[in-house]
């Protein structure tokens, strides 16, 4: 039986097996940065239960660009060959291996979630100063960023497009640039927490420079063989700040920088907004850019069961699926939901008699 969900798809020259990917999934497990076997086994793991498109982790391509001093990191050559390691057994499952590049802004030096998510300082692990486009704290608790200055910038474009050329010495074939959630570049998107007078704030084109820069930087080094994508939080659900029409129009301005694929989620730019949580409560989005933008889409936010992945991409609302949590539930989701939509999917021959 032929399904949608288990079609392949096809980005540049990349070919995935299925519109199945795990998204990226801040592991907090990491040693100044390094990747090591709890990585191997979480992305093996998914790449084995049969996903198409495995992205390791947000890795900040500075330190002080993490969310987390356990956060995992591409700001050095010293990351590359512990990631190469496990991009190998990811590629040797027949999965696509590819990793988020990210600086956390405002929101960097936190606790790891299990201690607690606030911030720390330089005594904890933590350092003392971090930055965004603009001084505003991100929630009540939180220090006061420091704005950068406009010949920092480009700095960070050159960090972005290093972090890239690391990436592909690892073996990744696919790479996202992180500009959501409330992370820097996303907060240079918005109006609300991007309030610069100079080239990278004011109007929409302003606002939007520093990531068309990042994308144009990173597309420079990656190869034109290999598919770009692009994480956004289409909305911040708040009255004045980024919308799904901004999303749409950002797309249109990426695709001839060379994004091939927008990954739609939303919010994140500040504490206690109310979101209306409900499963798919996000896929209008990537519909939306689909269909106004002309740009392929990957959707995400609790999308749990086979049939509901299948309508997404049948409906044409979405190219890919990025699940989070139920890929950590059950790693084996991918040939659970082709055996439920009667679809074919490799098993490893160490669990064909699981799967007979």
């Amino acid at each position: 039986m032929s399904t949608h969900l288990f079609t392949p798809l096809r980005l540049r020259e990349v070919a995935l097996r299925n519109r199945i990917a795990v998204s990226p999934m801040c592991q907090y497990s990491s040693t100044e940065g390094l990747a090591n076997d709890w990585h191997l086994v979480h992305l093996g793991s998914r790449a084995a239960g049969g996903a198409g498109l495995v992205i390791a982790e947000a890795a900040a391509v500075v330190p002080e660009g993490r969310i987390s001093p356990a956060d995992l990191g591409l700001w050095s050559d010293d990351h590359v060959e512990p990631l190469a390691r496990c991009f190998r057994f990811v590629a040797d499952q027949g999965a696509v291996p590819g990793i988020q590049l990210a600086h956390a802004g405002r929101k960097a030096s936190t606790a790891v979630p299990w201690a607690g998510r606030g911030p720390v300082g330089a005594a904890d692990g933590g350092w003392d100063e971090i930055v965004a486009p603009s001084a505003l704290a991100f929630d009540e608790g939180h220090p006061v960023p420091r704005a950068l200055d406009a010949d920092e910038l480009p700095e960070l474009v050159d960090a972005f497009a290093a972090a890239a050329r690391r990436a592909l010495a690892a073996g990744a074939e696919v790479v996202e640039i992180h500009a959501a959630h409330g992370y820097l570049l996303h907060t240079f998107l918005s109006p609300l927490t991007n309030r610069r007078d100079d080239a990278h704030g004011g109007d929409f084109a302003g606002r939007t420079r520093l990531l068309r820069e990042v994308v144009s930087g990173v597309r420079s080094v990656w190869p034109e063989r290999l598919p770009l994508l692009v994480r956004i939080s289409a909305s911040d659900w708040i009255e004045g700040g980024w919308t799904a029409d901004d999303s749409v129009r950002l797309a249109g301005d990426l695709a001839p920088l060379g994004v091939d694929l927008v990954d739609c989620s939303s919010g994140g730019l500040r504490g206690g907004v109310a979101i209306p949580v409900e499963p798919g409560y996000q896929v209008p989005f990537a519909a939306r850019v689909r269909r106004e933008a002309g740009m392929a889409s990957g959707a995400v936010g609790l999308i749990s069961s086979a049939d509901q992945a299948e309508a997404i991409v049948a409906g044409g609302e979405a190219d890919l699926v990025l699940l989070a949590r139920q890929l950590l539930r059950d790693p084996h989701w991918p040939l659970h939901a082709a055996r439920q939509l009667g679809a074919e999917a490799p098993v490893p021959l160490q669990y064909l008699r699981a799967f007979d």
